[in-house]
């Protein structure tokens, strides 16, 4: 059960007690897959120190001007060097395992490339979260305990997602509360000093970094990762699975190809620009195979063309992984992919042009059988075996078309690159009790809260309402109530008589001032400290903005994340958010006059 509350084009799902957070697999389950990861993270571990001791002996080596020390030294990098390239190996077999991710079907099939996830550290966010909480916020830090926890719980389950669609709607939705967290706590002007460690996925080389756009970065890495583990994991021996196949390898392609084009400096090497190009182009690549194999299985007829047909795509499989082997040789990628990566995608490449061949000599073979009337036709077909036959014009208009020819050159179904869809999960704003995220975010300022004690006069408190989530000051009366108790224009209500209402409608907040006692009332304020930042366009493009990237120069997440549909207050890699359509109940500027008051505020 939920309970939402709309304010001023924002609103919230405030979760119950019993949470939402979901939970990842055992790591230390014993399972043949949660086997090889936790060699992974063994090996990982291992690397680790290595690297650790390489660094100093390095350091010490630059230091010391003593001979002996230096020759001690050498030998102590070389036994390092050495086994760090022994654990790499290690981790490079464990990885070129691509058996545990394949279906456990008898049916005979070729083995697809699958991608093991990166791993990562665990981190303690509560100290850096409610220091700000503290001095950004103004409040107890100690009293959101629960959503840090509740946030840590969800990094901790996100480590080890299960190989489904459970374990892919949970990296999304940790992507997507990366969105809250960087609005809520990353300044641009302050470092929190929280360090994000990850092991690259093939070598287990760790890398570290305070930005928090490398670990969404990694998240998206493990979503395009995990899909490929899913497509690998698919019976192919069925429509079904063929189709389910080729959906989870595009959706890869996608999620990888959206990491290269957002995400830049990246500091481990399979993160980077060459790397990701050969994820998508192999994962497309698979695309085509998953097609071909669809075709050998829908195809009932043997006739000519349906053999020139099969040639066709068989052609266009090998066209693609040749590419890819190609792409594979090229620097600086050549000595880091896997060579049974290599080996298998050049013995694919073959293995389809031999495919091609064969199909191409059975339709040879029938050539026998054709009508004397029609080998012409067919005999021009057949130079051109490596195309297909589309649904329309008959052979004779295509072959005299030249329009119409170009057209065969269409495969049986073209693959595509489908782009992670963020909105498919949706999250909530674990940290909603700070206010509304227009308002109340790291990059805007205020004032600390003040509370004031107003006693209506004659004439009421002296001040004008308007807007909703938080309610807004628009005017105070000089000489009135409420310019003597210090509250000034553009303030924001806070709380009234202890009572929390940053999330509380226009309404709200009129009938808690009606319902007040003659002994007066306690009101909360704060004061916007960049008010030219506080009017309602920029408050809604505060909704929507967020640092992506690792570098300030390359920001181009910031106009792409499209975040939840049900939270008007805007992950991964997300994030054009839509100007919601609801406006504010109440008034649409800051700069009223005062002396006439519209129909959009009320007089109190």
């Amino acid at each position: 059960m939920t309970t939402e509350q709309e304010g001023d084009g924002e609103s919230f799902v405030q979760p119950q007690d019993s949470g939402s957070v979901r939970k990842g697999c055992d790591p230390f389950a014993q399972t043949q897959r949660s086997k090889l990861q936790h060699r992974r993270a063994r090996i990982n571990q291992q690397i680790n120190k290595e690297m650790r001791m390489r660094a100093g002996a390095e350091n010490l080596f630059r230091a010391t001007n003593n001979h002996k020390v230096k020759e001690t030294v050498a030998l102590e990098l070389s036994y390092v060097n050495s086994s760090l390239q022994l654990l790499k190996e290690e981790l490079e077999e464990l990885n070129s395992s691509v058996e545990v991710y394949q279906n456990d079907s008898e049916s005979i099939s070729v083995p697809m490339i699958p991608l093991g996830l990166k791993e990562t550290r665990e981190i303690d966010l509560t100290v850096p979260l409610m220091d700000v909480i503290h001095e950004h916020y103004y409040e107890d830090g100690s009293q959101f305990e629960k959503e840090i926890k509740e946030f840590m719980d969800l990094r901790q389950a996100m480590r080890t997602p299960t190989r489904n669609e459970a374990g892919l709607e949970l990296l999304m939705e940790y992507y997507s509360q990366l969105y809250y967290l960087e609005n809520r706590f990353f300044s641009p002007s302050k470092n929190l000093g929280i360090y994000f460690h990850w092991y690259d996925s093939l070598t287990g080389v760790p890398s570290c970094q305070r930005a928090l756009a490398f670990e969404k970065g990694s998240v998206l890495f493990n979503v395009g990762a995990l899909y490929t583990q899913i497509g690998a994991r698919q019976d192919r021996s069925t429509v079904e699975g063929i189709d389910n196949a080729i959906d989870a390898f595009q959706r890869s392609a996608g999620a990888f190809n959206y990491l290269k084009e957002n995400f830049s400096n990246a500091p481990s090497l399979d993160m980077s620009s060459a790397s990701l190009n050969i994820l998508v182009r192999l994962m497309i690549a698979q695309v085509q195979e998953c097609i071909f194999e669809k075709v050998m299985l829908t195809k009932t007829k043997h006739d000519f063309l349906t053999q020139l047909q099969i040639a066709q795509e068989a052609a266009k499989v090998d066209d693609i992984y040749a590419l890819v082997y190609q792409t594979m040789l090229q620097p600086p990628v050549k000595d880091y992919i896997p060579f049974s990566w290599t080996a298998m995608v050049q013995v694919k490449s073959q293995h389809f042009k031999a495919l091609s061949h064969y199909h191409a000599a059975i339709a040879l073979c029938e050539y026998s059988s054709i009508p004397e009337k029609e080998e012409n036709e067919y005999e021009k077909i057949f130079l051109q075996f490596h195309v297909t036959v589309p649904e329309g014009p008959s052979v004779n208009v295509l072959l005299h078309d030249h329009e119409e020819r170009q057209k065969l050159a269409k495969t049986e179904q073209k693959p595509e690159i489908k782009t992670p869809n963020f909105t498919k999960v949706k999250v909530t704003d674990l940290f909603y009790r700070l206010g509304p995220l227009s308002v109340f975010n790291a990059k805007s300022k205020w004032s600390p809260p003040r509370t004031v004690r107003l006693v209506k006069g004659e004439s009421g408190f002296g001040f004008t309402l308007r807007g909703d989530a938080p309610v807004l000051i628009a005017g105070v009366v000089a000489d009135g109530c409420a310019a003597e108790a210090g509250l000034k224009k553009s303030d924001y209500i806070v709380s009234i008589n202890g009572s929390d209402c940053k999330w509380s409608k226009h309404a709200e907040v009129v009938q808690a001032l009606k319902n007040i006692e003659d002994d007066g009332v306690d009101i909360s304020v704060i004061t916007p400290q960049c008010p030219e930042v506080q009017t309602v366009a920029d408050r809604k493009s505060l909704i929507s903005s967020s640092g992506f990237l690792g570098s300030s120069n390359n920001n181009k997440e910031n106009a792409q994340k499209n975040i939840q549909n049900s939270l008007s207050t805007g992950t991964l890699l997300h994030w054009n958010k839509k100007k919601s359509t609801s406006k504010r109940n109440n008034g649409s500027t800051f700069s009223l006059p005062f002396a006439s008051v519209r129909n959009n505020e009320s007089m109190y």
